[in-house]
């Protein structure tokens, strides 16, 4: 098994150099058609959408527009991604709140995911997340 890098995503997603987009694809279609396996972690994730959300960058998409394109890429059969699942709900409520980052969304999946009500914080992001209620030290 080999570990799979935020890069080779982006090339997949942006198609800001075609072959090697192209090459992007004919990996994720093998991983797709379960013929091959690679491994990748939560901050291989944080980086793509980082990358894809920067006002720095050329991409500048959505919440949502990231949640649609990384759903399809993360449930591919062939990856694994340690607590997929809580990676996938934090997606969820990363799309649906424009105004959380997703290190936030990911923590609030894993505090749900652990039956966790209260989160320890100064951010106030938090007060507009259903099921997580802020509290300051």
């Amino acid at each position: 098994m080999r570990f799979l890098d935020a890069n080779v995503i982006l090339r997949y997603l942006t198609r800001d150099d075609e072959a090697k987009a192209r090459a992007c694809y004919q990996l994720l279609h093998r991983l797709h058609r379960g013929e091959k396996e690679v491994a990748t972690c939560e901050a291989i994730v944080a980086e793509i959408i980082y990358v894809l959300s920067s006002p720095r960058l050329p991409y500048r998409l959505s919440h949502e527009q990231i949640r649609a394109r990384l759903v399809p890429v993360l449930t591919l059969r062939g990856l694994r991604l340690p607590q997929k699942r809580v990676c996938l709900e934090a997606l969820d409520i990363y799309g649906s709140s424009p105004t959380l980052d997703f290190e936030d969304a990911l923590a609030t999946a894993h505090m749900a995911q652990r039956g966790i009500t209260e989160i320890f914080s100064y951010d106030r992001d938090f007060d507009g997340v259903a099921g997580a209620r802020r509290v300051e030290p």
